[in-house]
């Protein structure tokens, strides 16, 4: 019995022992797979080089939650591989409530505190509302824009509740809820290529327009088709003007709504680079009207 139990220690003293070898494959791996560079992956995490070098050779100070979840972020991991990989840096699961909804390097006690206030709003409101940076990646939402995405299928790269433009552009379930899936794709690719005229060297808005070429259905859409929406009956996706879209909420009791996407930023969100957008639900027959029109008039130029 005592031989089973040293038996069983030392095996556990290899593992424990192997875990940062394991750590550095896992990571240097995914890379590798998804065939970036340290690089790229470096300017993801806003670091140097150097210093992402560092994480793969597993020369790192202190793995905290904030670099565990930027890591998995840059490297496109799936939960399971988000899960693995802080299983295998800190020795324990993922705490998605530690997980900071703005993820920022450093914030002063009093940004951090107008955040945690803004956050309490926001849940308080009915009409679904959330946070993104330049790229469109979620860094806050309230309860109701994440009810609206409940029935939607996991997906290693695509969650509404992650980036709300590659949701639109490259999940299977887009379509169910953003109605007319077209007019919404093609003010994506509109915004998306007006956030690479302001941000022309973004690693990441040029990885999410590689994966756009990657789908011959979208390159079309994004070189020929979205230049004439823009410049014709499309607009941006925020809401300018008059323009209503279409939304099929999962809720049997309001079901078909038009949407309108609202921009409404306080300047301390402005000053930490972040956009408050509300998804301004209204009454379908005048989105219906709106988006049919625009959709009719496109197609007949």
């Amino acid at each position: 019995m005592k031989e089973d139990g040293k038996v069983r220690s030392e095996a556990a003293k290899d593992r424990e022992a192997s875990r940062p070898k394991r750590l550095q494959k896992l990571i240097q791996g995914r890379r590798e797979f998804l065939k970036l560079s340290q690089e790229t992956v470096a300017t993801r995490l806003e670091l140097s080089t150097r210093a992402y070098g560092n994480w793969e050779r597993g020369v790192v100070k202190e793995w905290t939650d904030q670099k565990l979840y930027g890591l998995a972020e840059a490297l496109e991991m799936t939960p399971f591989q988000t899960e693995r990989l802080f299983w295998l840096a800190v020795d324990r699961a993922p705490q998605p409530e530690l997980r900071s909804p703005v993820r920022q390097s450093q914030l002063d006690a009093s940004t951090a505190a107008f955040l945690g206030d803004y956050s309490v709003m926001i849940n308080a409101l009915a009409l679904p509302a959330f946070l993104i940076d330049h790229r469109w990646n979620i860094r806050m939402s309230n309860g109701a824009f994440r009810g609206l995405f409940r029935a939607v299928r996991p997906h290693p790269t695509a969650m509404p509740t992650d980036n709300f433009l590659r949701f639109g552009l490259f999940h299977p379930d887009a379509a169910q809820i953003l109605e007319g899936h077209v007019a919404w794709k093609l003010s994506m690719l509109a915004q998306l290529a007006a956030s690479l005229e302001r941000y022309d060297d973004d690693a990441v808005l040029q990885a999410m327009r590689r994966e756009v070429y990657l789908d011959p259905a979208l390159r079309e859409m994004y070189l020929q088709d979205m230049p004439a929406w823009t410049y014709g009956p499309g607009a941006d996706l925020l809401h300018h003007g008059g323009t209503v879209r279409l939304l099929r909420h999962p809720d049997p009791g309001l079901g078909l709504k038009g949407c309108r996407l609202v921009e409404e930023t306080p300047r301390p969100l402005q000053a930490q680079g972040l956009t408050r957008i509300t998804l301004v639900l209204t009454d379908a027959n005048d989105g219906t009207t709106t988006e049919k029109r625009h959709l009719q008039s496109f197609h007949a130029a």
